[in-house]
């Protein structure tokens, strides 16, 4: 298990935990980050990460992401 960000490129990944406040956890569900859950790096730009996540690209920065497991 690691951090999304160091999860390589265009490579298929399950999400084993998200971790961070209820708050944070709550926010990244809302984006459709679910433990089970398949995603996918799309690219990275100036501290973000933009990923793919039920069929949608989504932006989140390098922290937010650290909170996700894979």
């Amino acid at each position: 298990m690691m951090p999304l960000p160091l999860a390589n490129d265009e490579e298929e990944n399950v999400i084993k935990h998200i971790g961070g406040s209820p708050d944070v956890r709550r926010h990244l569900e809302n984006l459709g980050f679910v433990v089970g859950g398949d995603v996918r790096i799309i690219s990275r730009m100036g501290g973000n990460i933009i990923v793919n996540v039920k069929e949608t690209r989504i932006a989140i920065d390098e922290k937010l992401a650290s909170k996700i497991m894979v």
